[in-house]
């Protein structure tokens, strides 16, 4: 079986370097890190979206008619004239 061992450095030079591979890495794990936290927060604003657009969604289902209804659909709530006023829903004599 073989033991580790570690290696030390042998001149300051090479430890200056690994400072630097060191430091390095640090920034690259803390850029890392904030990309996962604005990565966070869209995605908790994106739910949210999502939320308000299934109540809004809802909402609207809530107000068709029933299949049953044969009346002409009106999401927008604004009052609606007849296409033609001579028919006004009398009956047929035909």
């Amino acid at each position: 079986m073989t033991e580790y061992t570690p290696h030390v450095p042998s001149d300051s030079t090479e430890s200056d370097s690994i400072a630097a591979s060191l430091q390095r890495l640090a920034k690259k794990i803390q850029l890392i890190s904030d990309a996962v936290k604005a990565l966070h927060q869209d995605r908790s604003q994106l739910e949210t979206k999502i939320e308000d657009a299934q109540k809004r969604i809802q909402h609207i289902l809530s107000r068709l008619p029933e299949q049953s209804d044969g009346r002409q659909l009106n999401l927008l709530g604004e009052p609606v004239t007849p296409t033609n006023p001579e028919d006004d829903n009398e009956p047929t004599t035909h």
